[in-house]
C-alpha cells in the first residue's frame, strides 16, 4: 500500500467587525485583522482507508453543528466519518461560533452568529476538498518536541503539565508538504483588551516554520487537552509581542526536530468514533450560588489590595467568573435549559485515529491535563490527545482534586470528573483495537 496525502488551507477571518469571544464581560468588537484565522487540512489516503484532519482556528462548535460539519466534509471529501477530525485551536481572539450555556445573561457574550459559521463551513469544507485532489506519493513521519517553558499548570507553575509536542510530518518529491503539531496550552497570550482577530501564539509557531522551510509548507495546529493549563506564570505581558516570543520559541523547537526523521510510504490509516452518555454533577441552588460569588468576590479583593503577584491575582478574578457562571447555570437549571443542553451535549463523541505508528485522541470540551496523561501512559501505541475536537462540554472536565478545592474550571462544570475517566478509558480501549488492526462498529 502507497500513501497519497494532500493539505489545504482556507482564510476564516471575518469580513466584517465581530465580537470577540473568550472572556466574559468585556465588548471586544473586533477593529481589525492582526493575523489571520486559518482552517487548515491534511488528507491521507492509502489502498484501503482515508484520514481527514482539520484544524480550526476558532474558540469552539457547538456539539450539533461539529458533527453536522463532520458528516458535510466527509461526504465531500470522501472520507468516513470515523475517519475526519475537526478540532479548534481555542483562539480566544476569534468571533463567537458556539452558544455557551455559562455565558447566557452576559450582554458582552451574543449567541453565535449563522452567517459566520456558514462562512466557515464553506471555506473548511473548501480546504478539505483542495487537499483530497492535490493528494500525492508521500511518506509521513513521527516526532516529539519539548516546549518546556512555554506555559503550564495556570494554577500553580509546579503543578501536572504536559510540555511534549506531538509532531507529523509529511514529505512528498523530496520536501516537507505539511507539518501537523499538537500541544496542550491555552492560546490565551492575549487578553480581553486586545480587539485585533488572532490565532494568537500558533500562528506565530505555523509562521516561523513556513518563513524557515517554505512559505508553501501548510502547518496545522491541535490544541491538546488543556482545562488547567495556560501561559500565565510565563508571560509578564498579555502582548503580540509575548505571543510572538512563544509561538516562535514553539516553531523552533519543532524546526529542531525535523531533521534525520524515519519516514514510510506504507503507514496504517484507521479510525473509530465512541458515544458515551456521561455522569452528570449536581449543581448548586441559586441561593448556594450566590453565597458561593460572594465568597470567590471577597478573595479577589483581598488579593488585590495587598497588591499581590499578577498571576494570582488573575486567578483569583477567573475564580469570579466560574462563580458568576455557576450562578447562571443554577438560574437556568430552574428554568430547565441545563437539561435540554445536556441532551444535546450527550451522548459524548470520542475519537481515536491511526496514522502509521502513532494514533491522534480527539475529546470534546476543556479537560484537564491530568486525564491526557493517564492515556499517554497507558496506551498500547503512541498516542496524542487532542480537545475541543467535534463538538464541546459546555464546560471542564476536571479532576476530583480540582472539584474538591472549587476552583474557577470545576464551578462552571456540568459534569463529575468520573466523566473524565470514562472519556480516558473509551479512547485506550480504541487504540487498543486499532494498534491490533481491528476495528468496532463506532
Amino acid at each position: 500500500m502507497s500513501l497519497y496525502a494532500g493539505a489545504a488551507v482556507r482564510d476564516i477571518s471575518p469580513t466584517q467587525p465581530m465580537q470577540l469571544c473568550g472572556y466574559p464581560h468585556v465588548r471586544r468588537i473586533s477593529t481589525g485583522i492582526h493575523d489571520p484565522l486559518l482552517a487548515s487540512a491534511l488528507y491521507l489516503r492509502d489502498g484501503t482507508a482515508g484520514v481527514l484532519l482539520c484544524a480550526l482556528d476558532l474558540l469552539m462548535l457547538n456539539s450539533g453543528f461539529a458533527r453536522r460539519l463532520r458528516r458535510q466534509v466527509a461526504g465531500a471529501a470522501g472520507v468516513p466519518e470515523t475517519g475526519v477530525l475537526i478540532s479548534c485551536t481555542h483562539t480566544h481572539s476569534a468571533p463567537s461560533t458556539a452558544n455557551y450555556l455559562p455565558f447566557r445573561g452576559d450582554p458582552a457574550m451574543p449567541p453565535a452568529d449563522p452567517d459566520y459559521l456558514e462562512f466557515c463551513a464553506v471555506r473548511i469544507t473548501e480546504a478539505a476538498v483542495e487537499a483530497r485532489n492535490r493528494a500525492q506519493p508521500a511518506e509521513l513521519a513521527w516526532t516529539t518536541a519539548d516546549a518546556r517553558g512555554m506555559g503550564g499548570n495556570r494554577h500553580a507553575p509546579d503543578g501536572p503539565s504536559d510540555p511534549e509536542v506531538g509532531v507529523l510530518a509529511l514529505r512528498a518529491a523530496g520536501k516537507l508538504l505539511a507539518v501537523t503539531l499538537i500541544y496542550s496550552m491555552h492560546p490565551t497570550v492575549l487578553h480581553e483588551d486586545s480587539t485585533l482577530v488572532s490565532a494568537d501564539f500558533p500562528g506565530y509557531a505555523r509562521r516561523h516554520l513556513q518563513e524557515q522551510l517554505g512559505r508553501d509548507l501548510i502547518v496545522l495546529y491541535h490544541t491538546g487537552p488543556c482545562g488547567n493549563q495556560s501561559p500565565r506564570y510565563f508571560v509578564s505581558v498579555q502582548t503580540f509581542a509575548e505571543a510572538e516570543r512563544l509561538g516562535r520559541r514553539l516553531g523552533a523547537a519543532v524546526l529542531g526536530r525535523l531533521d534525520g526523521l524515519d519516514f514510510s510510504a506504507a503507514p496504517v490509516l484507521a479510525g473509530e468514533l465512541a458515544r458515551l452518555d456521561l455522569p452528570r454533577r449536581r449543581l448548586p441552588t441559586v441561593a448556594e450560588a450566590q453565597a458561593f460569588l460572594a465568597r470567590r468576590q471577597e478573595e479577589y479583593r483581598e488579593l488585590k489590595d495587598a497588591g499581590a503577584e499578577r498571576a494570582k491575582t488573575r486567578t483569583a478574578e477567573v475564580a469570579v467568573f466560574g462563580a458568576e457562571a455557576v450562578l447562571q447555570l443554577a438560574r437556568q437549571q430552574e428554568r430547565g435549559e441545563v437539561e435540554r443542553v445536556l441532551a444535546a451535549v450527550c451522548p459524548c463523541e470520542v475519537q481515536a485515529l491511526r496514522i502509521g505508528e502513532a494514533c491522534l485522541a480527539g475529546f470534546p470540551g476543556e479537560m484537564f491535563v491530568e486525564y491526557p496523561l493517564q492515556l499517554k501512559s497507558h496506551a498500547p501505541l503512541k498516542t496524542f490527545a487532542i480537545a475541543y475536537t467535534n463538538g464541546e462540554l459546555q464546560g471542564y472536565i476536571v479532576t476530583p482534586e480540582a472539584a474538591a478545592a472549587g476552583g474557577y474550571e470545576a464551578a462552571s462544570s456540568l459534569f463529575e470528573p468520573r466523566a473524565g475517566t470514562l472519556m480516558i478509558e473509551a479512547a485506550r480501549d480504541m487504540v487498543g483495537r486499532l494498534a491490533r488492526g481491528a476495528t468496532g462498529a463506532g
